[in-house]
């Protein structure tokens, strides 16, 4: 929709700018007069929050390598360097990692937000698989900034989660060798590691700059699942969005601090406080809590290679979600089977991370195997099928009805 004002400068230095740069016009129509269904709830706000925390975590880390020593008889020392002896650095450590938790935390509301009112569906499909290729990277640069710490349980999820490429037919040992610079998890793993995590972050910036760009291309989902029809189903994204995305910005930022000042190291593990020993293997290796669902998937099937195939597919299956929920209704709202279907993944996906943090015997193993089974199933055969034989309930004609709607 374009009833909404458009940008005029008012002063003489932004009315010579716009002529040269207009940057002033981009930004009035990317965050103010952009038009925004008027129906949002508070679920659309975490993609403000991500980038927010996004923000957090490149300050944070910046912060942090500028007194961090990637080498292996220094890294450890350097980190508890940066809590004892750099002025703030206890907070930066703890901002910085327990904003990836949190960091996280958004990520998978977000997800699950997409996928209950389907903006996934036309015409967002671009919009939706890059942010499967930000959560990749998100993956990726979590995990590297985890075995910087280099404490044991750093190190030994540096050696299992590495090794896992060594499943791969012919290329696997290579590749392995290539990763660790070397035949150990050593000095060289590190300085790989180190570089990548500097690094990755920026690309998820590029990545979240074109989430951005391809989201005012597409225009905003709502839960109704409808598209805007006329001015009236649209307010301008300020101050009405501003302000419902500033005030739960606020909200998360409160939890956020409660975990930083208050219970800071609630989200690591006791082990990782030991300095890494490539002769002493914890009795029990796990993951950061935000990888657990998908460690619980890798090790619910017995064969190595089956096992790294399936905790592969497990994300890059998020990127078919398009095309496999064939349902012509987007939001869950109007999809009574559907809605039952995906609280019921939901419980399996904590149910995974549940599982991933116990041991790999009995009933675990066993409960581990049924929750990926269900977890597949979910993309690969109920999504399909639903979309053949659900009936939905009548979609209301404009935003505008759905909102009077709800409010009788």
């Amino acid at each position: 929709m374009s009833g909404h004002a458009t940008y005029q400068p008012q002063s003489g230095f932004m009315k010579w700018m716009e002529r040269r740069l207009p940057i002033g016009s981009l930004i009035h129509s990317s965050f103010v007069a952009y038009p925004t269904p008027r129906n949002l709830n508070y679920l659309w706000t975490f993609g403000g929050i991500l980038s927010m925390m996004l923000a957090v975590q490149i300050i944070t880390g910046i912060v942090l390598t500028m007194h961090y020593t990637p080498h292996v008889d220094l890294a450890f020392k350097s980190v508890e360097g940066i809590m004892r002896d750099v002025n703030y650095g206890w907070l930066m450590r703890y901002l910085h990692a327990n904003g990836a938790a949190m960091f996280f935390f958004a990520v998978y509301i977000h997800i699950f937000r997409g996928l209950y009112y389907g903006s996934y569906k036309e015409p967002r499909e671009v919009l939706w698989i890059l942010g499967v290729i930000i959560f990749l990277l998100m993956m990726a640069t979590g995990f590297m900034g985890y075995v910087l710490v280099w404490g044991q349980m750093s190190f030994w999820a540096a050696t299992v989660i590495t090794n896992l490429f060594s499943a791969i037919p012919g290329v696997g040992e290579a590749i392995v060798t290539w990763l660790w610079g070397g035949y150990a998890v050593g000095n060289p793993t590190l300085n790989r590691f180190y570089s990548l995590h500097f690094l990755l972050p920026f690309a998820i910036a590029g990545v979240v700059i074109l989430h951005i760009w391809a989201l005012h291309v597409a225009g905003q989902n709502n839960p109704a699942g409808i598209e805007p029809k006329s001015d009236k189903d649209t307010v301008p994204f300020t101050p009405y969005a501003t302000v419902k995305d500033g005030f739960f910005m606020v909200c998360f930022l409160l939890l956020y601090c409660w975990f930083v000042f208050y219970m800071p190291n609630f989200l690591g593990h006791a082990d990782n406080y030991i300095p890494a020993n490539p002769a002493v293997t914890p009795a029990h290796i796990v993951p950061e809590w935000y990888y657990l669902p998908f460690y619980a998937i890798l090790r619910a099937i017995p064969d190595k290679l089956m096992g790294v195939v399936a905790m592969g597919a497990s994300i890059v299956v998020l990127a078919f979600v398009p095309w496999l929920d064939t349902s012509k209704v987007k939001s869950a709202r109007y999809r009574p089977l559907f809605k039952q279907f995906f609280w019921l993944f939901v419980a399996v996906c904590i149910g995974l991370g549940w599982l991933g943090a116990k041991p790999a015997e009995g009933i675990y193993v066993i409960l581990s195997q049924i929750f990926t089974v269900y977890y597949f199933a979910f993309f690969l055969v109920i999504m399909p099928l639903l979309g053949i034989f659900e009936k939905t309930k009548p979609l209301p004609n404009s935003i505008s009805e759905s909102v009077l709607d709800a409010k009788a």
